[in-house]
């Protein structure tokens, strides 16, 4: 659909694909071809398999190996996507890069501004809150005022018949196995098993390798009880999973650390936001004091479950993403 609206806007449109390191990357070239020739468009493949193992499975898994939950969609989203491959549009003459996010950009005293998709359950803001202001400028999304049953009826009307209820999927390299399938497979010799234990240093049981866990996690700890046991923190240095009950998951306060302002203006000390902590969190009020330029500590009006070490921070002003900041 973002294809077809900027055909319909009479620009001169080009197909890009990136080849990174999809399980079936054959099979969606072949669907993608397919899209282009209907449209009457020129495809190129963009081969960045070698980049993207380096830069984003190399920080996935050099991140659960230090006991933190990763998320290599919005460090892809930067690094690759609206970086090498921007960049490999741009020098193939193109002027810009128009995706299928649902965001929206507007111009501002100057500088542009990233906002939240208008179809609140689709919403793609937070995976591009790494971006910059050079990025922005050269990026339009189509479909950021749409809504999901919008395009559903509009690609059917171009003759798409099999769209309905298919959705892309969120980390690209996996197919059916588990993160933790994942990297046992590809580093077999990631991490050794270890202790599961309380906070006060008591082994109640054993773990599998730390990156098979995360913070909130209940299942798969086999650790029977009268009230449930949860991951309230991975300790890499000891290789220990710490569990806690479910009151031991509240944090009042968060500390971050790599700001990043998209308008490249940071805040005040102070100032209020909304915080989402997760791209499935709903948000929450939090005030931002600077503990030096690139570090942060979020005061929440009430405290927060689950705050996972290695997660984005990202921050809102309505509909604006004003920056984000890593969880540590």
């Amino acid at each position: 659909m973002a294809c077809a609206i900027m055909l319909q806007k009479e620009y001169a449109v080009q197909g890009f694909f990136m080849r990174l390191a999809q399980p079936d990357f054959e099979g969606q070239l072949n669907r993608v071809q397919k899209i282009t020739d209907r449209l009457e468009i020129e495809l190129t493949v963009v081969d960045l398999q070698d980049q993207f193992n380096d830069r984003i499975l190399g920080y996935f898994s050099a991140s659960y190996a230090a006991g933190l939950t990763p998320n290599p969609c919005v460090v892809c989203n930067n690094e690759i996507k609206f970086g090498l491959f921007l960049q490999a549009v741009l020098a193939a003459g193109m002027d810009g890069m128009a995706t299928g996010h649902y965001a929206r950009l507007r111009m501002h005293n100057g500088r542009i501004h990233l906002c939240k998709g208008l179809d609140p359950l689709k919403d793609q803001s937070y995976f591009l809150s790494r971006l910059d202001q050079q990025q922005l400028s050269r990026l339009i999304f189509p479909l950021g005022e749409k809504s999901k049953q919008e395009i559903y009826r509009f690609v059917e009307e171009h003759g798409f018949k099999d769209f309905s209820g298919v959705e892309s999927q969120d980390v690209c390299f996996l197919t059916d196995e588990s993160v933790g399938d994942f990297l046992n497979k590809k580093f077999p010799d990631m991490q050794p098993d270890g202790p599961i234990a309380t906070r006060d240093g008591q082994e109640i049981g054993r773990h599998t390798g730390l990156f098979r866990y995360t913070i909130g996690q209940r299942r798969g700890l086999g650790i029977p009880d009268s009230t449930p046991w949860y991951v309230v923190h991975l300790d890499p240095e000891s290789n220990s999973v710490i569990v806690g009950k479910e009151d031991e998951l509240l944090q009042p306060t968060v500390t971050l650390k790599d700001l990043h302002w998209l308008a490249g203006i940071p805040p005040k000390d102070g100032d209020r936001y909304e915080v989402r902590l997760r791209s499935t969190h709903r948000g929450a009020a939090a005030r931002i004091f600077f503990a030096h330029e690139d570090q942060a500590v979020l005061h929440f009006d009430e405290p927060q479950r689950a705050v996972t070490p290695g997660q984005f921070a990202v921050f809102y002003r309505e509909d604006e993403v004003i920056g984000s900041g890593i969880i540590f």
